[in-house]
């Protein structure tokens, strides 16, 4: 699967033709220079053929941040096949957008300049003033109005490898039309799941006590809903209320704050039992940890919880304004201490001065809409033939281990069968590298992604779970 790259400077429109070629609105668009700032990745799709599409943050080095940025943005450009360079087509072309564009194309990759904006045919002189950059590939387009894209499309058309479908492993005598039938029954009942689907996102707010988890649930309401107080413990029956946000309906829980098991005493054994079940009913779980504190083994403990529950997840680090340390020093040992949510975004707040608390509903959003994905059969099969050409399965004391088909069978979270001849026999490792690379191909960000894999004819998921 050959890689595409868009790259330019601030505000040009790279995140708006990414979303627009992904085919959904995934990439976060704002008239904000410098929106975008890490590089984000999706598998695009023309006609029969499929590329991994990233989108880079903005070529500028005006201040210390975007040094960084465009450093970012250059080195990817150096690993990808094809290269996009958007321009501005209200802006005549500037001595730095030349200057970007010959360095790119001494990477002797295919290039295409790509200028955005062109809203009707009068802005077409404006093109013409891009000639001087000596390349033939030059597509004026306007991303708001879908106007050229079409050509753009053919052009990297062109250029893409045909994919090859999932072959059936050599001792299997069914076709491929047998594998869809026998999950035709699955593929309708999770079509049904989905047409069903409600516009309410359940979000418990987890945490041990006093790390200010009422706190944000107040500031996140823009109300006193929930009793702050600096005893610890203070919350013992969970906390419920909604707010409208866009069209989804976000329902949070503050649990009852999590102690030391020796510590647990009379009302609270109770709480901690409610808590759980809160956490079976939820979608999404906002991890409070203090920032203004070494974190604890039991913060740990509390995070696997979600583990457990395979909840959409999201990282707050409450008390920023008390941090302890540099941020990127506190992500480190964040992403060192939960290496099992390396998944989940990490945001930073102060839930007293509601400073970065806006941030938190925009991301619950974005990852609930991970968390509800759905990967078609066929996406998912050519990126397991993709995964296993580049690390064959291996074997099994000396017994050949292969995948016939694979399936995505539910949500909330993403679950996906790997019908295979061994399903016993699929090493933790060999799985953990199929959802890594369902990662790099597709946005699942704060989602976990479960594998089970099965024998042919298997439907019932503790059958399946039996095998993983």
């Amino acid at each position: 699967m050959k890689t595409v790259a868009l790259l330019g400077k601030p505000n040009v429109g790279k995140s708006s033709l990414f979303n627009r070629l992904v085919g959904y609105r995934t990439a976060i668009t704002s008239d904000i220079s410098g929106t975008t700032r890490d590089i984000k990745k999706e598998t695009m799709q023309i006609d029969d053929k499929t590329a991994l599409l990233v989108d880079t943050g903005g070529l500028d080095d005006s201040n210390e941040m975007f040094e960084v940025v465009k450093a970012k943005s250059l080195k990817t450009a150096a690993n990808v096949d094809i290269l996009l360079y958007i321009a501005d087509g209200k802006m005549m072309p500037s001595d730095e957008d030349r200057k970007i564009f010959f360095e790119l194309q001494k990477l002797g990759k295919d290039i295409a300049l790509i200028i955005n904006k062109i809203d009707n045919d009068k802005m077409n002189e404006t093109v013409w003033e891009y000639q001087s950059f000596g390349i033939k590939e030059i597509f004026p387009i306007s991303v708001s109005h879908n106007r050229g894209i079409t050509p753009l499309l053919n052009w990297l058309y062109a250029r893409l490898p045909k994919e090859e479908t999932l072959e059936l492993a050599e001792d299997s005598d069914d076709s491929l039309e047998d594998f869809l039938e026998d999950f035709k029954e699955e593929e309708n009942k999770l079509e049904e799941k989905i047409a069903e689907e409600t516009k309410e996102i359940k979000v418990a707010i987890v945490g041990r006590v006093n790390v200010g988890k009422s706190s944000l649930l107040n500031a996140l309401l823009g109300e006193d809903r929930a009793v702050v107080s600096s005893i610890a413990g203070t919350t013992i029956d969970p906390v419920d209320e909604s707010l409208e946000y866009h069209d989804k309906t976000i329902t949070f829980v503050d649990t009852a704050g999590i102690r030391k098991r020796g510590k647990i005493e009379g009302i609270e054994r109770f709480a901690l039992n409610r808590t759980e079940k809160m956490l079976e009913d939820a979608n999404i779980a906002l991890i409070v940890l203090d920032a203004s504190e070494e974190f604890k083994e039991l913060d740990e403990r509390i995070s696997s919880l979600v583990d457990k529950f395979a909840l959409g997840s999201i990282i707050v680090l409450n008390k920023w304004d008390k941090a302890r340390d540099e941020y990127k020093k506190v992500v480190e040992d964040v992403r060192y201490r939960f290496k099992f949510l390396a998944y989940s975004p990490i945001i930073t707040v102060s839930a007293l001065s509601k400073k970065r608390v806006h941030k938190i509903n925009d991301k619950i959003l974005e990852v609930y809409e991970n968390y509800s994905r759905r990967m078609t059969t066929g996406k998912l099969n050519e990126l397991i033939k993709f995964a296993n050409s580049k690390h064959h399965l291996p074997s099994d004391m000396g017994k050949v281990v292969k995948i016939y088909f694979a399936t995505q069978f539910d949500i909330k979270p993403p679950k996906i069968a790997l019908v295979m001849n061994r399903p016993k026999s699929l090493h933790f490792s060999y799985k953990r590298y199929i959802v890594n690379t369902i990662r790099e191909h597709f946005n699942y960000e704060g989602s976990p992604i479960l594998v089970f894999p099965r024998k042919r004819g298997e439907k019932d998921e503790e059958n399946i779970k039996e095998n993983s």
